[in-house]
């Protein structure tokens, strides 16, 4: 027996209208990162063994690459714990540090000054160096001086004698004087420097640099 069954179609809903979504524009606010030259300068302390000595830091300076104006602290002027406390204002302050060397002299130099000051590390940050992130090479010397005379900068490298050298480990007030223009020349000059090898394409991209610290961070509930 053959049942005929009438299936009637679904209508289909009304079709909706559609929604236009304009995106939302929203302004984040940006700014180019905060990159701070520094130098210091240092006269050995006491005797390790044979000849060889340790140091002290007697001299910071430092300088955002954005603006000329370079700040100068000397021992011999203000405690090293004043020094150090406001040359880590800066740091903390910045987006990358740059300078000469200062991944294998400068940064573990002044981190040695804050573990003998009682003074919490240096926090990790970005770096630039323009001696151990420089393209490979070979048959050049790569100091500061030399680098500099080779691109010709108006900034000469300051050099001091070695009786210039004792009066300034001594603190006189003519050996601080000089060692101020000392440590201020190598900021500007090394300003200068690494914006030139910048241009060229000399440098490697900024790394990340370790104090090496176990910094546990204050827990929250």
């Amino acid at each position: 027996m053959l049942i005929r069954v009438a299936v009637q179609p679904k209508q289909a809903p009304p079709s909706m209208p559609a929604i236009r979504v304009q995106p939302a524009r929203v302004r984040v606010p940006s700014r180019a990162a905060r990159v701070l030259d520094f130098d210091i300068e240092n006269r050995p302390l006491s005797y390790l063994g044979s000849d060889f000595t340790t140091a002290e830091v007697t001299a910071i300076a430092w300088s955002w690459c954005d603006k000329p104006r370079v700040t100068v602290r000397l021992l011999g002027e203000m405690p090293l714990p004043a020094i150090l406390a406001e040359f880590v204002a800066a740091y903390n302050e910045a987006d990358m540090v740059t300078g000469h060397y200062i991944t294998g002299h400068d940064l573990p130099m002044i981190n040695g000054a804050l573990m003998e000051c009682r003074m919490a590390p240096l926090r990790d940050t970005w770096v630039q160096d323009t001696k151990t992130q420089m393209m490979r090479s070979k048959g050049l010397s790569l100091s500061q001086e030399s680098l500099g005379a080779m691109f010709r900068l108006a900034n000469k490298k300051e050099s001091m004698n070695q009786s210039q050298w004792r009066a300034a480990n001594r603190l006189t007030p003519e050996g601080l004087a000089e060692v101020r223009r000392r440590v201020s020349g190598d900021v500007r000059q090394h300003i200068a420097l690494r914006r030139e090898l910048l241009a060229s394409g000399y440098l490697s991209a900024p790394k990340r640099w370790s104090s090496g610290s176990s910094r546990l961070e204050p827990y929250t509930p």
